[in-house]
């Protein structure tokens, strides 16, 4: 167990996170245009149960009564997204000043509050009109962000404390255009490499003009990574682990820190690698201020035959969450220690980590002790990254809310708060009390409370 109220240092920012599709609602309202997961929800067979965002929490209407919640547990930061076609409804062009409004009041708000925010532009609602012209896997969908993160950073510039340009470019690139198990649902493995090189060129020009706009604030993105691990001490299983991690971690962080592609991905991709223009390299590679690390689990990987990597997965050897994750604490503390080693980092945020449960309700409470050992598991691996000098410098429990799920739709829950989707109404979990307990300790308590 982790040791009790073994505090973290002083400035350690403590939060909770969301995402703009998958807790506002109101896809109709206000001027926001068409984004491409209210296409793909509308796909037969794409999300469980044919569920959209068009509802979700009504963070839209309700966002008073969620700042409300967040500053209950005494958090002191909030990671929200903005969402893209709320702010330019066809991708560039037409500001819909409406969006900007909604995130003005929700960003004074949370400074009311006493709650810094944190801001990410890109948490995958691309708008379907930058899609039909072929997403991101056309170049112009770069000059349409940075016109986008010009919009939202004049309009809140210095009142956010922190702004990731992306969430996650891997899901973006290779769950949308290579698996097409997230939107726009699209099969090939070089449009999904070119989608992640633009997505990664995208970051990189966008910085400039946001640092230009919001001089104090800091200025980042976030990853999700995953560490891999071989699945025997058989050096061909070493080796799949090693390509692995090409394929997932180095893919990103390579030519955001060293300005290169890893080489040993480059050549395994063969034909299928992005074009790249003089210049692109050295754009993605802009100074940051922050890296966010999303950690969930691990992969454990096993050689075989077939395409690059050539690595399977295999089944998980401990206990999972409701997703089938593996929960493995451990994990977060070799990546955090594995960055500092390996990259020139800046600041570290763990800006996702959590887990769905099937939750208990009794007697008007929910009831979530697999979640606080999730939680308090992953809290300790942060400190002892912390301990080993790895310059962590706060947390983000996955999620505030149970929400909209992507392609699982309302099935799986990660909230630190239950949502009845037919009401609305709003239930603290245990996890939330027992969170809250423990950034008022600045530090892990024990699973007991």
């Amino acid at each position: 167990m982790p040791d009790e109220n073994k505090s973290l240092p002083t400035d350690f920012v403590w939060g909770v996170a969301t995402s703009a599709y998958q807790i506002e609602g109101a896809t109709g309202e206000d001027g926001r245009g068409v984004s491409i997961w209210d296409t793909f929800c509308r796909t037969p067979g794409k999300v469980a149960e044919a569920a959209t965002g068009d509802v979700a929490c009504d963070h839209y209407h309700r966002w008073r009564e969620d700042l409300d919640l967040i500053a209950a547990l005494g958090v002191g930061g909030y990671r929200f997204s903005v969402s893209w076609p709320r702010i330019l409804p066809e991708g560039r062009g037409r500001v819909e000043q409406r969006g900007l409004d909604f995130y003005d009041r929700l960003v004074d708000g949370l400074l009311e509050r006493e709650v810094l925010p944190f801001a990410t532009l890109y948490h995958w609602d691309l708008p379907q009109r930058l899609e039909d012209a072929g997403g991101w896997t056309s170049r112009a969908t770069v000059d349409a962000f940075v016109e986008y993160a010009d919009a939202v950073t004049e309009r809140l510039g210095d009142r956010v404390s922190a702004y990731a340009t992306l969430n996650e470019p891997w899901c973006s690139a290779y769950l949308g255009y290579t698996s097409g198990e997230h939107a726009p649902g699209l099969r090939s493995r070089r449009k999904g490499l070119q989608a992640s090189h633009h997505l990664l060129l995208a970051h990189g020009k966008a910085l400039p003009v946001m640092r230009g706009n919001a001089p104090s604030a800091r200025h980042g993105v976030v990853l999700n990574l995953n560490p891999a691990y071989p699945a025997s001490d058989d050096e061909r299983d070493r080796q799949a682990a090693v390509r692995y991690d090409g394929f997932f971690n180095r893919w990103f962080l390579d030519p955001i820190f060293l300005g290169r592609y890893p080489a040993d991905a480059w050549q395994g991709y063969e034909e299928d690698v992005p074009l790249v223009r003089d210049g692109d390299l050295a754009a993605i590679a802009a100074p940051l201020d922050f890296l966010g690390v999303n950690y969930y689990s691990r992969t454990v990987l096993r050689d075989r035959d077939g395409e690059w990597p050539a690595a399977a997965a295999v089944a998980p050897q401990g206990p999972v969450t409701d997703m089938g994750w593996e929960v493995f604490p451990r994990g977060l503390t070799d990546l955090l220690c594995r960055l500092d080693d390996d990259y020139p980092v800046p600041d570290l945020y763990v800006t996702e980590n959590g887990a769905a449960y099937a939750d208990m309700a009794e007697d008007g409470r929910v009831h979530d002790a697999n979640r606080i050992g999730y939680l308090a598991g992953h809290m300790a691996a942060i400190r002892a990254a912390v301990d080993r000098g790895v310059p962590v410098r706060g947390y983000f429990a996955w999620s505030l809310l149970d929400n909209f799920e992507w392609a699982h739709g309302y099935d799986k829950r990660f909230g630190l708060v239950h949502v009845d989707y037919e009401t609305q109404i709003r239930t603290l979990k245990a996890s939330a009390d027992w969170y809250a307990s423990s950034i008022a300790a600045n530090g892990v308590l024990s699973t007991s409370r």
